[in-house]
């Protein structure tokens, strides 16, 4: 119940410029993340709000934003995560209340499908 009420007072206060700010800055950070990563095994092209993660094999994991929401949202391997920014953390956190955030989540899909290790900083 709090966590909800929490995301909810978040969303409100957060303006639409913060929002871009913070959403530009992990699209910057997860292209950085992919630059030395071998295209064979991870494929990072950005289209605008959407970043497409060609893992070998071809599978694809799909990272966007949601100006709506003030989210980002991840779809790979079955599943979907949406990510709320936690200022007190100062990270994207999955609003299920798991703890996943953001760049851990990429990186572990990304090890798990391909043995790649991404180093995000």
């Amino acid at each position: 119940m709090f966590a909800a009420a929490f995301r909810a007072m978040t969303l409100s206060t957060m303006d639409d410029g913060t929002y871009q700010k913070l959403a530009d800055e992990a699209f910057r950070a997860i292209g950085d993340a992919f630059e030395n990563v071998d295209p064979d095994l991870v494929d990072c092209e950005a289209a605008g709000d959407v970043m497409t993660l060609t893992l070998r094999g071809g599978q694809k994991c799909i990272v966007n934003t949601q100006r709506p929401a003030r989210q980002i949202w991840l779809a790979a391997t079955s599943r979907a995560w949406h990510f709320s920014w936690d200022d007190r953390t100062r990270r994207w956190l999955d609003d299920k209340g798991r703890g996943d955030e953001l760049f851990a989540t990429i990186a572990r899909i990304a090890r798990e499908e391909t043995g790649a290790d991404v180093p995000f900083r």
